[in-house]
């Protein structure tokens, strides 16, 4: 098992630690298209942990929740990039965003665990948000079904980073890594949310 989480260490080191400044809401200045839906997620630390730290959980959480907790995050997520491409407003977005980053980020840390209905509603929430924000920033006239393909299927890569990422971390010697990874995503919410209201 050591072996295992010393595999996923760089990865993890990766997806955690890049950098603040590239943030994914610029206000749409991507090119839109499948390859800027699939550059989007990575270039947004608040999307990119929230991601990897749903995939994580789940995987902790084991069983049925291992598979769905993604999927319904992907379902929600395209519900709310068509929210989003329509042009329709949800109050308090970015907040919301920082949120889930904080609350998945102090699952993590207190290796709290969930039925299988909580951790869906809580998967569903975090993916409407994270995808009105991608669809609201795409600007008017470009290749929505490309783009918003390229978001999904990113966000599909990232949450199986942190299920692999996850199933590493199971044995109780790895439970310092994982309350530290969570720690660094709830510390990043924390920062996106001063940043938000400040």
């Amino acid at each position: 098992m050591k072996s295992t989480t010393r595999r996923w260490l760089p990865l993890a080191s990766f997806l955690l630690g890049l950098p603040l400044a590239a943030e994914a809401h610029d206000g749409g200045a991507h090119v839109a298209g499948f390859a800027a839906g699939l550059l989007h997620p990575l270039t947004g630390l608040d999307h990119l942990v929230a991601m990897v730290a749903l995939g994580i959980w789940a995987a902790l959480l084991g069983g049925a929740a291992t598979r769905r907790l993604p999927l319904i995050f992907m379902l929600a997520m395209a519900l709310g990039g068509t929210v989003g491409l329509a042009g329709v407003d949800l109050p308090g977005v970015e907040v919301g965003i920082a949120a889930s980053a904080i609350l998945l980020g102090a699952l993590l840390v207190f290796d709290l665990r969930a039925p299988l209905f909580a951790g869906g509603l809580i998967g569903a929430v975090a993916g409407l948000l994270h995808g009105h924000a991608h669809g609201g920033e795409l600007p008017a006239g470009a290749d929505a079904l490309g783009y918003c393909a390229g978001f999904l299927l990113c966000t599909a890569v990232l949450h199986l980073a942190g299920v692999m990422l996850g199933s590493s971390l199971r044995a109780a010697a790895a439970r310092p890594l994982l309350r530290g990874a969570g720690a660094v995503v709830a510390a990043s919410g924390m920062f996106f949310v001063w940043r938000t209201l400040a």
